[in-house]
């Protein structure tokens, strides 16, 4: 390996460490800040608290990845140009392109990284923390989801739900059952689906069953419509499923399969799923974005400049790739380019940049 890549490969990975552990370490810090009074009045240590914390970390860290990587490059390349180091291996006949092969190849290591850490670490530790966070700080264990069947224990009442769509707050498959004191079933509702409209459930097509105390036989009748209040809101369902981003990539692709089996509309969850393989690429043209800009010798007035215009364009990437996939759970796009389009937008910017970097 030529020196000049060892020296940018050291000092990248130098400044990505620092700038990661940083960032990390602050949300980690406000986080304890925030929630350590729910835990002390849920009785816990502290112990299970710093657990809770650490296993929050992977998760972190692959939301922060790529802005570390794109500061890193920027501060590696800017400081470069501050010292007219940039100026003299230029004048030595070194392309801008020859600068280009090590961050790309660290960006593709990053991406495989990222990749690895969203797929096989975070969803299980996510796992982990959640069950902390439901079962022994909110003390929310009358609600369980178990291969996405959602079981919920009222005040005399169980309710079953087959699905869950957090996009409409639409519930799919609902079965709920009405007990007496004695835990004798007086009451049965079974509708198709059920949406949450100006703060109460609206049930459709429904099946209802109720006992005749005289007779002890059941009367069924059906609806339309109906309305009834359960004793819960989107909210406490949202917080109970495992999302998106807790599962893997198999896991994803056979919760798919399951719910278009059984007739819901799994657009979301596919959007979800192209989503997975198109966010880790973001290290590589955060990396390309870094050396195009950093190349262009503008850059002299330091590093609060070089990081506020990292930021930014962190900051922009992700709106634009928030709101491609907010497209694509409204069905404006197609799942595939409602993953892929920030990613395609940003890496024709940066291979702008970096065509008119020398």
């Amino acid at each position: 390996m030529p020196i000049i890549y060892k020296y940018l490969t050291r000092e990248i990975l130098k400044y990505f460490a620092i700038i990661l552990i940083m960032v990390v370490g602050i949300y980690v810090a406000v986080d304890f800040f925030e929630k350590v009074d729910n835990f002390m009045e849920a009785g816990l240590s502290l112990s299970k608290t710093f657990s809770y914390l650490i296993l929050k970390i992977p998760f972190i860290v692959a939301q922060i990845i790529p802005l570390s990587i794109l500061l890193a490059v920027l501060i590696v390349f800017g400081l470069m140009t501050k010292n007219n180091e940039l100026v003299a291996l230029k004048s030595s006949g070194i392309s801008t392109y020859y600068f280009l092969t090590p961050v790309i190849l660290l960006g593709i290591i990053f991406s495989a990284f990222l990749f690895f850490l969203s797929e096989v670490i975070v969803p299980v530790s996510m796992e982990h923390a959640n069950k902390i966070w439901l079962k022994d700080v909110r003390k929310e264990s009358a609600v369980i989801s178990k291969e996405k069947d959602i079981w919920i224990k009222g005040n005399c009442t169980i309710t079953h739900i087959k699905h869950y769509n957090s996009a409409n707050s639409a519930i799919f498959g609902v079965t709920i059952n009405y007990f007496d004191v004695d835990f004798r079933l007086i009451r049965r509702v079974d509708a198709k689906k059920g949406v949450f409209i100006q703060n109460r459930w609206c049930l459709y097509d429904v099946a209802q069953q109720n006992l005749n105390k005289k007779d002890n036989n059941y009367k069924i009748s059906f609806h339309e419509k109906i309305i009834e209040k359960l004793d819960f809101m989107p909210d406490d369902l949202m917080r109970v499923i495992k999302k998106s981003e807790d599962m893997s990539f198999k896991e994803l692709i056979s919760y798919i399969r399951k719910i278009e089996a059984e007739g819901y509309d799994a657009t979301s969850y596919r959007v979800d799923l192209y989503a997975k393989t198109a966010f880790p690429f973001v290290c590589i043209i955060m990396c390309m974005m870094g050396t195009g800009i950093a190349v262009r010798g503008k850059i002299k007035e330091g590093l609060p400049l070089i990081i506020a215009l990292g930021i930014g364009i962190a900051f922009l990437y992700w709106i634009s790739y928030s709101f491609c996939i907010s497209l694509g759970y409204g069905e404006m796009l197609p799942p595939v380019i409602a993953a892929w389009a920030a990613n395609l937008i940003f890496l024709c910017f940066g291979a702008l940049i970096l065509l008119n970097s020398d």
